[in-house]
């Protein structure tokens, strides 16, 4: 995880924001503690807090390039799984390099093919560029939206950064909430609407999004939508397909300089990658890979099953890490720890969010980065692989509804009586847009259509939810005799 941020207005003279500047960039320190930078031209600023993972020398951001004439400077979060291909193919083109680190590729992406370079790019990521003689500023978003990347705009301005809290930082932005906020808080939240910030004047970019701004105008255009398409493939084939494309992405985000680990629940998305990345340790002869686990005190007493998890995570870990050969962690924890993590959760995600699944998934990783920089986890797989209840139950799938939230009765019993009058209709509405958005063939079923309609809820919402939790856990502060300090 890294941490960017700038600052656009040709107004402003940067030199004299010193301070603004500062704040901005010790706000998001902790996504980036192995190093920090600041490239400060005519009116544009650019943050960038670093954690070092691959080419740990030559990676230090901001990075400039010059190429063909043209000068651009980037900030970059995030991790480029076709390396080699991209930079194979640019380098065929006549462009040159001069470290191994993705951000240069990207850069050199942008240099050559421009904002199209985002099609070419297959990694998580949120990056800004910024061309010097063109005096243009380029920002873009991964096709999955696991790298945030905010924004605010006002006249002639505009300034982004890879969390909230940074935004807030600058003067231009104000924490003010109105009714739109307050709506997604109390009655969508943990999710959020996309794009939504919450703050007035706060904005996202899109997962699949990128945007020019020209010091006036922000231009914005989506590169990556759903798309519906026939299903042609047999069924054998469709299994090979997705072994192939599962075996390719674990392997490709195995490319690391620093220590690399699993989480390993026992269920098949974490033992999926965790075997997967044991096999290729081995092939490669870098000896076992560490799996962890996370387990709660007297979970074994008080354990009840659910249609999200039937059976305890304990019954198939230690099945797994033997089939595996990893070296296995147990991480157990007690509800005093969850308590007093609670409110440092939240503050590490901006937001009010999934209260003691934040704060476990926080205290979790607090413990494995005493050993290890980067985890792979099976995060998100239920979404993108129908694993949940309501793909399955015809009840719950035809609920003409959110499915995780079916009703606001419970969240409104907290509010006061004709808070938010508006707040139901506001739900309702944006439940609909992503059902009418949502691409289908004329020749689907209902059910056909429905399942449609239930992968966008689950990946423009249910989705985006988890990555939003699952962005800050590095970024926690250090965890000392029972209190954050």
């Amino acid at each position: 995880m890294c941490g960017i941020a700038g600052w656009y207005d040709n107004n402003t003279d940067m030199r004299s924001q010193g301070r603004v500047i500062t704040r901005m960039s010790e706000s998001i320190s902790r996504r980036g503690p192995d190093d920090g930078g600041i490239f400060l031209d005519e009116g544009i600023c650019l943050i960038h807090r670093r954690l070092a993972v691959i080419d740990i020398e030559n990676g230090v951001q901001p990075m400039t390039k010059r190429q063909g004439g043209r000068v651009c400077t980037i900030v970059y979060n995030g991790e480029l799984y076709n390396t080699p291909e991209l930079k194979r193919e640019l380098t065929e083109n006549g462009c040159t390099f001069s470290t191994e680190s993705d951000t240069e590729v990207v850069l050199t992406a942008y240099l050559f093919w421009g904002g199209a370079c985002v099609d070419k790019l297959n990694g998580i990521f949120a990056f800004a560029v910024y061309d010097r003689d063109r005096r243009t500023l380029f920002l873009a978003r991964d096709r999955v939206g696991v790298k945030p990347l905010f924004y605010s705009c006002y006249d002639k301005g505009l300034i982004f950064a890879s969390e909230i809290n940074c935004l807030l930082q600058n003067p231009r932005v104000r924490p003010v909430i109105g009714e739109q906020g307050l709506c997604e808080i109390f009655l969508i939240g943990p999710g959020r609407t996309p794009g939504q910030g919450i703050y007035k004047d706060v904005e996202e970019l899109l997962p699949g999004e990128c945007a020019f701004y020209d010091g006036e105008r922000l231009f914005r255009r989506r590169y990556f939508t759903l798309e519906a398409m026939e299903h042609e493939d047999t069924p054998e084939r469709s299994i090979e397909k997705v072994r192939e494309l599962i075996t390719d992405s674990i392997e490709r985000q195995l490319v690391s300089d620093v220590p690399l680990c699993c989480f390993l629940s026992g269920g098949l998305d974490s033992s999926i990658i965790s075997y997967t990345a044991g096999e290729y340790a081995k092939r490669h002869g870098s000896g076992p890979v560490d799996t962890y686990s996370i387990d709660y005190k007297d979970n074994d007493r008080y354990f009840r099953s659910s249609l999200f998890q039937p059976t305890p995570d304990s019954d198939f870990i230690g099945i797994m890490a033997e089939a595996i050969g990893s070296r296995h962690h147990y991480i157990t924890l007690d509800n005093t720890e969850l308590f007093k993590a609670l409110r440092i959760a939240v503050d590490a995600r901006d937001l009010p969010g999934m209260t003691d699944v934040d704060a476990s998934l926080l205290l979790f990783c607090e413990r494995i980065k005493q050993e290890h920089t980067v985890a792979l986890s099976g995060e998100c797989a239920d979404e993108l692989f129908g694993g949940y209840p309501w793909y399955h139950n015809r009840d719950v799938l035809f609920d003409d509804t959110f499915p995780w939230s079916r009703s606001t009765d419970i969240r409104r019993s907290i509010l006061k009586k004709g808070f938010l009058p508006r707040g139901d209709e506001y739900v309702r509405q944006k439940y609909l847009d992503t059902c009418v958005h949502t691409e289908k063939l004329p020749s689907d079923s209902p059910v056909d259509k429905r399942m449609r309609e239930m992968f966008s809820l689950n990946f423009y919402w249910f989705m985006q939810t988890l990555l939003d939790d699952k962005d800050p856990k590095e970024k926690q502060k250090e965890y000392k005799n029972g209190c954050f300090v």
